[in-house]
C-alpha cells in the first residue's frame, strides 16, 4: 500500500535499526553462560539501537525533538513536534533469547500522537497508523476485536517486578481480572500487547509503572482500530500517570469497573 512520506521516514529508521538488533538477538544464545555478558551486551544494543533511530530519524526531521527511553529528551527547534522511541521494547525477553520484542516509534505534534509505528523485527510483523487514516499491519487494515463480554475476553498485563511496582496492588488487580476473564497472558512488551489489542489478538490490556515510550505508538494503533484508551483510572492522563488500559469500548470500560474493585 501507499504510506505517507512521514510513515516512510518512520518505517525505513525502524527496518535499518532492526537489522543490527537482529544480528545482536542471534548472538544473545551464545553469551547465556556468563553472568553478566549479556546483561552488557543488551545495554549496548539498546544503546545502538536509539541512536540510529535517532540519526535516521533527525536526518529527514532535523528540527523534532527526541524522547527516547537510553538518552531521554533532546530538544529540537520545532517545539510542537517531538519523536517518542523505544528503541527495543521488551528487554528482559530479548536478553533471554525469547523472541517477542518491539521498535516503538511515534511523533507527538502538540500534545496529540498523530503516528505510529511498531515492528518486531524476528517476526516482520510492522504495525503502522496515522491520525484519521486507520491501522495496518504488514499493509492490511486491523480492527480490535468485538467480543463484549468479559467471561469471553483474552486480557493482558503487565506485573510488577524485583524494583518496579507495587506488587501488593498487581496481586490485588491480576487476582480480581482472572476470576472474571477467559485467559489473562502476561508477554512482556508493552508496545506489542497495544498492537495485538489493535489487532484484534488480545481483547484488551492494563498496566500500572509504564513510560510515554512504552505506550506511544500502541496509543494511536489502539484509537485507529477503531479501540478504546484510558489510563487506569478513566481519564486520557496515561503519560501523566503511567497507566494505561486498552480494548474495545465495552471490553475496555468493564476492564476499568474491574480494576477499581480491587
Amino acid at each position: 500500500m501507499h504510506h505517507s512520506a512521514l510513515l516512510n521516514v518512520m518505517i525505513a529508521a525502524a527496518r535499518k535499526t532492526a537489522r543490527a538488533l537482529k544480528r545482536d538477538f542471534g548472538e544473545i544464545e551464545n553469551l547465556q553462560v556468563s553472568l553478566k555478558g549479556p546483561a552488557n551486551f543488551v545495554s549496548a544494543a539498546d544503546r545502538r539501537a536509539e541512536e540510529t533511530l535517532y540519526a535516521e530519524l533527525s536526518r529527514a526531521r532535523p528540527n523534532y525533538g527526541f524522547l527516547g527511553e537510553e538518552g531521554g529528551m533532546r530538544d529540537g527547534a520545532d517545539k510542537s513536534h517531538r519523536w517518542i522511541v523505544d528503541p527495543l521494547d521488551g528487554t528482559t525477553n530479548f536478553l533471554h533469547s525469547i523472541p517477542h520484542f518491539a521498535i516503538s516509534v511515534a511523533l507527538e505534534r502538540e500534545g496529540t500522537i498523530v503516528a505510529g509505528l511498531v515492528y518486531n523485527p524476528v517476526s516482520e510483523d510492522l504495525f503502522v497508523a496515522e491520525k484519521g487514516k486507520g491501522a495496518f499491519l504488514n499493509d492490511h487494515r486491523i480492527r480490535v476485536a468485538g467480543r463484549k463480554v468479559l467471561a469471553d475476553a483474552v486480557i493482558a498485563c503487565g506485573l510488577p517486578h524485583i524494583g518496579r511496582g507495587d506488587a501488593e496492588l498487581g496481586h490485588k488487580e491480576t487476582g480480581a481480572v482472572q476470576r472474571q476473564v477467559a485467559g489473562l497472558r502476561r508477554f512482556g512488551a508493552a508496545a506489542l500487547d497495544l498492537a495485538w489489542v489493535a489487532a484484534g489478538r488480545l481483547d484488551a490490556y492494563w498496566e500500572r509503572d509504564i513510560k510515554p515510550w512504552d505506550m506511544g505508538a500502541g496509543i494511536i494503533l489502539v484509537r485507529e482500530a477503531g479501540g478504546y484508551i484510558s489510563d487506569c483510572y478513566g481519564g486520557e492522563e496515561m503519560f501523566a500517570n503511567g497507566t494505561i488500559t486498552a480494548g474495545n469500548e465495552t471490553i475496555g470500560k468493564e476492564l476499568l469497573k474491574v480494576l477499581k474493585t480491587a
